[in-house]
């Protein structure tokens, strides 16, 4: 079964486009799921741009749907303590009636990075505070006391109550190609793996990667959505967008996320749920 997802990047755009661009996606059956990003700074277009921040826009969202799945694709780990992270996912559990994602990354925009002061790190960093940050964030999602001692992060008999409603907590996103680092991670936390955007044939590699690490940590590769990204800009074809979606699912991708053009508009959704009704 065809699985959708619309995702709108909080770049060069206002609060009420992203809301008229949700609530017209929880209107229709077709999208399962909604996401935004997690950057301070515009990715395209004018760096002097506006970018909202992710997780504000995420949380007025989910009150403002009803059905619609809700994440962030994803949350980079250098911008807050796991602690912090996990505190937010569970309350937005709550908030969204248990609709949402954990996404989670280990982060990659050196110069929103530096011009800020956050510290980001080489590339072995960077996942050395992923893998960290993830076992503390399941820890505290799942278990009553949480002791950890890494290079990153220190915790000492720590406590985060409330549970999440969605057991054993909200599913784990994780996005990226990285063959060794970025894979193994979604082998041994994801509930679901986003490629991106990569063609169907890349796609087939990566996976049989994926797989590999799955077997070292006694998981089925069954257990894990995998998605991936088709971009549509206002003007585009919505036949062949749907065309190109349909591709994707033929070589097993679970879930096709269509990356809307900055600024996000909400007479881009009917077309594009009726071409894909028409390739159904």
């Amino acid at each position: 079964m065809a699985r959708y997802g619309i995702k709108t990047p909080n770049q060069h755009t206002t609060f009420e486009n992203m809301l008229e661009v949700w609530k017209e996606a929880d209107q229709i059956d077709v999208f399962e799921s909604a996401w935004n990003w997690d950057h301070l700074y515009p990715l395209r277009g004018d760096p002097h741009g506006t970018s909202l921040d992710g997780w504000v826009t995420l949380t007025a969202l989910a009150r403002e749907t009803r059905r619609i799945r809700i994440g962030s694709m994803v949350n980079g780990m250098h911008f807050r303590h796991p602690s912090i992270t996990a505190k937010m996912a569970v309350t937005l559990d709550q908030v969204s009636g248990g609709r949402n994602y954990l996404g989670l990354g280990a982060g990659w925009f050196e110069e929103e990075a530096k011009a800020h002061g956050i510290e980001l790190g080489t590339m072995k960093e960077r996942f050395d505070r992923f893998d960290e940050g993830l076992q503390v964030i399941v820890s505290l999602l799942t278990s009553e006391e949480t002791n950890f001692s890494g290079e990153f992060y220190e915790l000492e008999g720590a406590l985060s109550e409330p549970k999440a409603s969605q057991r054993p907590h909200p599913p784990i996103v994780i996005g990226g190609t990285g063959r060794n680092r970025t894979l193994r991670a979604v082998a041994r936390w994801a509930q679901m793996w986003d490629s991106l955007i990569v063609e169907p044939g890349e796609w087939l590699e990566l996976r049989e990667v994926l797989e590999g690490h799955c077997q070292e940590f006694g998981r089925d590769l069954g257990e894990i959505d995998c998605s991936t990204h088709v971009r549509y800009a206002k003007g585009d074809d919505v036949s062949k967008i749907a065309e190109e979606a349909a591709k994707r699912f033929e070589v097993g991708i679970d879930v096709v996320i269509f990356t809307m053009g900055s600024p996000n508009d909400v007479s881009m959704i009917a077309p594009l749920a009726e071409a894909l009704a028409a390739v159904a």
